[in-house]
């Protein structure tokens, strides 16, 4: 049993939350830096960037989980979450945790009322099409050496990898598919 936290400052980590328990392991709600100990992983969820960048600080969890990161915590970032973890955030935004090496471009996808849903093969993570919620969502403009495209759509990067870390464009936790969770689960812990 793998014990995961998932950043609860703001956003979408209850769904998160429930996935990782469904799936047999511990779902645990961050709050404090000193939580991020004895972690096996954690997720970023989905929420607004900025809030959830102002609230690391304030609560002082931002150092502490970029030392976790560098050190290599597994990291998942959905949405707002992949928006913390990039180096750069279009032109000129100030980045936050400044982790993964991907220019990310926010809200890309335009307002809430853009919002949508496709069913895609993402084949390093499914064999079978899964559901990808946009709401609001950013894209990756640019990725860095080593980082590795698991999804582009209409040229588009909307997930990729590096070492420990782990972003998505879209919301897994919002679908009755646990693929993506799982494929973090069992591809990112030792």
């Amino acid at each position: 049993m793998k014990k995961i936290g998932v950043l609860a400052l703001q956003g979408a980590f209850n769904e998160h939350i429930e996935i990782i328990k469904s799936l047999g392991h511990e779902g645990i709600e961050i709050r404090k830096p000193e939580q991020l100990n004895n972690l096996d992983g954690i997720i970023l969820p989905g929420g607004e960037s900025t809030a959830m960048g102002k609230l690391l600080d304030d609560f002082q969890i931002k150092e502490t989980l970029v030392n976790k990161i560098n050190n290599g915590l597994p990291v998942w970032g959905t949405c707002a979450g992949m928006i913390l973890l990039a180096k750069n955030i279009g032109e000129k935004e100030e980045a936050h945790l400044k982790v993964m090496d991907i220019n990310v471009k926010r809200n890309a996808y335009g307002s809430q009322l853009d919002s949508f849903v496709i069913e895609e093969n993402v084949p390093e993570i499914s064999e079978n099409p899964i559901p990808l919620v946009f709401i609001r969502a950013p894209y990756i403009e640019k990725v860095g050496n080593g980082v590795e495209i698991l999804k582009e759509i209409d040229g588009k990067i909307v997930a990729a990898k590096q070492n420990n870390m782990l972003v998505t464009s879209f919301h897994p936790e919002l679908t009755d598919d646990s693929a993506v969770h799982r494929y973090f689960v069992n591809n990112f812990f030792n």
